[in-house]
């Protein structure tokens, strides 16, 4: 405790750090004021809550209740997110995009102008939608026409303000400003989700309550294991002399292939592609039971089909997003031109093959280990734990969570150590998702 008090002392005595705190505490506080401003012209009385589970649930969770209340922000950064996907998949498919990624500083400013433009377009399509499927008829007190020309406005102005709030974060806060407020989302519905939960037990089920509890803690650890688990590959540099001088000593580094490289990216797509089985038996329903049966089991998440198609899609998912975000070939080609070499592997394509198969060998495990956090809150939920708290027990809420957390304690521990001050554990330094590849 007194070594707990002693850090609190030493960030709040780091005046730019303390500086930075206070920012992101006010930006997050305009973030959440926010999404309780509800759109002119609505009755917030009337208005349909979605449930916990499916696509409206998540876009629910990731705008910390902004979606369900009809909020000027009730798109959030989710349109931001999108567009930034598809750009990151362009830079992949795409020439054109690829030599503006590999332009440097410049690349990647005129990459981040066609993010916020795309953005513009994805937020208008998706507010049209939401207004139209979300928004009841009955809870609409203005002519529908103009209550939508002027909400599809607002909810994009809406969106670009909260992209401005992620990057003033970034630069003026503490830790990446868009995951924080995603994060910050998600942390508001948590004691709601714990008081609800606690009621729901009563005193007759306090011992039970303190079971889940202390279970969330252990799930929570392995999440923390599974994000932080790195398999390095060490990496030899040979000495290189320039004229008298030696300019790199022969050194080792080490490449870090994380056994999780992909994220969250798998648990969004495969969620947003879930809809879609239950969707279309739906429509088939009037005409076979067998669709029935299947729009019946996809209709609700915990049944063994979703998670089985879930899980299915998930480890899909995550080879393929390792695929595109990690390439062994551009790994071997920047180690070649640096003069580093893997120890007993010869350089250029051995060296690519060697980096790819360690690669596959770990996704495998982190697919499966990321498929059971996923499917997790579905097996809390058939425990009897209410949904809303069953959703912290794992899924894209938990990793996130954890992901967000670790990135900014890295940074809060980056400003101690700078300035000869304790980290923020005592076993060990704190390793977020910024840990950079050799090269």
């Amino acid at each position: 405790m007194n070594k707990f008090i002693s850090t609190i002392k030493n960030i709040i005595s780091i005046e730019e750090l303390r500086t930075r705190i206070l920012n992101t505490l006010l930006f997050i506080t305009f973030f959440r004021l926010g999404s309780y401003v509800v759109l002119p012209g609505v009755d917030a009385t009337k208005l349909a809550q979605k449930g916990e589970g499916g696509l409206l649930g998540l876009l629910n969770m990731f705008s910390g209740g902004a979606f369900n209340n009809a909020s000027i922000f009730a798109l959030g950064i989710m349109p931001y997110i999108s567009a930034s996907i598809a750009i990151q998949l362009l830079t992949i498919a795409l020439p054109y995009f690829q030599k503006m990624q590999k332009d440097g500083e410049s690349g990647r400013k005129k990459l981040n102008q066609i993010t916020r433009v795309l953005t513009i377009f994805v937020t208008a399509a998706q507010a049209f939608t939401y207004l139209q499927v979300t928004i009841p008829a009955e809870a609409i007190l203005v002519s529908p026409w103009s209550f939508r020309l002027y909400s599809v406005i607002i909810l994009v102005a809406g969106t670009m303000f909260c992209m401005w709030l992620g990057e003033k974060i970034t630069d003026k806060g503490i830790g990446n400003g868009i995951s924080m407020l995603i994060m910050i989302g998600i942390v508001s519905r948590f004691p709601a989700s714990l008081l609800g939960e606690a009621q729901s037990r009563g005193m007759s089920g306090a011992l039970l309550f303190i079971i889940e509890v202390v279970a969330l803690f252990f799930v929570v650890m392995g999440a923390v294991m599974v994000t932080q688990a790195v398999r390095r590959i060490p990496v030899q540099y040979a000495k290189q002399v320039v004229g008298n001088r030696v300019s790199m000593s022969g050194e080792r580094q080490y490449i870090p292939l994380k056994l999780n490289a992909a994220g969250v990216m798998p648990i969004i797509f495969a969620q947003a592609l879930m809809f879609v089985p239950g969707l279309v038996a739906q429509s088939l329903a009037d005409k076979s039971e067998v669709a029935q049966s299947i729009a019946q089991a996809f209709g609700d998440f915990t049944t063994w089909q979703y998670n089985l198609l879930f899980a299915f899609l998930i480890i899909v998912f995550t080879f393929f997003y390792t695929a595109i975000s990690i390439n062994p070939t551009q790994i071997s080609d920047d180690m070649k031109r640096g003069g580093g070499f893997v120890p007993g592997v010869k350089p250029g394509e051995a060296t690519s093959t060697f980096i790819a198969e360690i690669l596959d060998r770990i996704t495998l495990p982190g697919a499966f280990m990321l498929a059971i956090i996923a499917i997790l809150p579905a097996v809390a939920s058939i425990f009897g734990i209410t949904r809303g708290f069953a959703s912290f027990f794992g899924g894209t809420s938990l990793l996130i969570l954890v992901g967000v957390v670790l990135d900014t304690l890295q940074q809060i521990e980056s400003y101690l150590l700078m300035r000869k001050y304790e980290g923020l554990m005592q076993s060990g330094r704190v390793k977020g998702r910024t840990e950079a590849i050799a090269q």
